[in-house]
């Protein structure tokens, strides 16, 4: 299991020490600040805005051009203007379309996009959560092998402390050459457990520098644990209305049961309408223009079955997602009951823990004493030295465990995100830019340009 702890550490990590020590609310806010994968996520979401703007594109009217040129040339001779049919010709042609009745499919459509628009902010909110969990885990485990460094190197000079008088008892004849061979090798394991202890704080420097977004210096204790529910019930009841992963499937619903009812009415014809205005011409005898409106009526007889399983395979889709709800529900309720187990498996274990440290050190001073008085051993005391050193690295782990089962527990009831904490950082706001393509505005337009000045905010012109 990996350990994370609580204790203030102030360690020298390089040549260049900053003077405040970085706090769990700092790393905490930078990692929003420089997560990737939030930003990717961003990006996503921007995606899926763009799918409102097409949406609505579809029931406005729709202009483009035609341009051509060709040669032609026959070998019939023509009667009245003598010589051959040929010539080169150039022609130019402006349609405009617009679907005018589709028995609602387009707007179905707008409808659908909406609902995935909201579907992936909520997602958003699930990669928050992830990111800022990733973080506080990351500042814990640091801190924890740090505090495991203080604690190796304190085991490291009490076992030298005991081998120098064991040494001095030795050469006073009061114990024997194995006294002092056992704190020998109690001192080389302790060496041995301080260089690993070292290694951990390198591996564990480079998961907080990808976690947050720069190495650290030195790390403050974090501050007391978020506030949770009071009860196991009230905890799945938040969970139940906040947890961004239950909102996202029942926003998909949604979409499915919009594209259930656009499959059913596929069947259904559609009504166009089409203006065209042309010029066509040749370039050495004449030009010509042309305009013409119509209406076209269009509609399915016979598909070979296309429709009707397209029909079923969106209503399938909705059954699966009312079952995944189903599914998410009852793993959201089991990942808040199992976290509120840790929760109070934790609290018990740290106070065992913190009884246990009180009696082994309390042990290991009176055996020192009375090894002092030729009553024990040098190896008794080595032994009394091993159980305090145990029972301090168990207060470590079972201290923040207990601290990172709060997170935990905030996590699983949809609330660790920055807006919950307080986080001093500017929130992301996914209407921004929804506001400024939902209506798919033309790039020359007032809204097009408000857009453009949007674009250069978030650095993606």
């Amino acid at each position: 299991m990996k350990k994370v702890i609580g204790f203030t550490v102030a360690i020298l990590m390089s040549s260049t020490i900053a003077s405040r020590a970085e706090t769990l609310a700092d790393a905490l806010v930078s990692a929003y600040n420089n997560s990737g994968l939030l930003e990717q996520n961003r990006a996503l979401l921007r995606a899926a805005d763009e799918d409102v703007a097409q949406s609505v594109a579809a029931l406005r009217p729709t202009l483009s051009y035609i341009a051509s040129i060709d040669y032609a040339y026959s070998d019939l001779e023509r009667p009245i203007l003598g010589g051959y049919d040929q010539g080169l010709g150039a022609g130019l042609n402006l349609v405009a379309e617009m679907t005018l009745y589709d028995f609602g499919r387009n707007k179905l459509a707008v409808e659908a996009s909406k609902e995935s628009v909201l579907a992936a902010r909520e997602n958003l909110i699930g990669i928050e959560q992830q990111v800022l969990f990733n973080a506080v885990n990351a500042f814990l485990s640091l801190s924890e092998d740090l505090e495991f460094v203080d604690l190796r190197q304190n085991n490291l000079r009490v076992i030298g402390q005991e081998l120098k008088a064991a040494q001095d008892r030795f050469e006073v004849g009061e114990v024997t050459r194995t006294d002092v061979s056992n704190a020998e090798a109690r001192l080389a394991a302790a060496q041995a457990g301080l260089a690993e202890a070292k290694g951990e704080v390198a591996v564990s420097r480079e998961v907080y520098n990808s976690a947050i977004g720069h190495y650290p210096t030195t790390l403050a204790s974090p501050p007391r644990a978020p506030k949770v529910a009071s009860s196991l019930d009230a905890a799945r009841d938040v969970a139940l209305r906040n947890h961004p992963d239950l909102k996202a499937v029942q926003r998909t619903i949604k979409v499915a049961e919009l594209n259930e009812e656009r499959a059913e009415r596929l069947k259904y014809p559609t009504l166009n309408g089409t203006a065209r205005a042309g010029m066509i011409g040749e370039w050495d005898e004449y030009d010509s223009t042309s305009a013409a409106i119509s209406l076209d009526l269009s509609g399915p007889i016979y598909q070979g079955g296309r429709l009707p399983s397209l029909a079923r395979q969106a209503l399938a889709a909705v059954q699966a997602e009312r079952a995944q709800l189903h599914l998410v529900s009852l793993a959201v309720q089991q990942n808040v009951g199992t976290a509120w187990a840790r929760l109070l498996v934790s609290e018990a274990s740290l106070s065992s823990r913190q009884a246990q440290v009180v009696a082994a050190q309390s042990a290991f001073d009176g055996t020192r004493e009375e090894a002092a008085l030729g009553a024990r051993t040098t190896l008794d005391v080595l032994n009394a030295e091993q159980e305090v050193l145990d029972a301090k690295a168990d207060v470590i782990v079972a201290n923040t465990i207990r601290y990172l089962a709060d997170y935990a527990l905030l996590a699983q009831m949809g609330l660790l995100t920055a807006e919950h904490l307080k986080l001093k950082v500017q929130i992301y706001d996914p209407s921004v830019y929804y506001n400024a393509v939902e209506n798919a505005p033309s790039g020359y337009s007032k809204q097009g340009k408000a857009l453009d000045r949007v674009l250069k905010g978030l650095g993606k012109e």
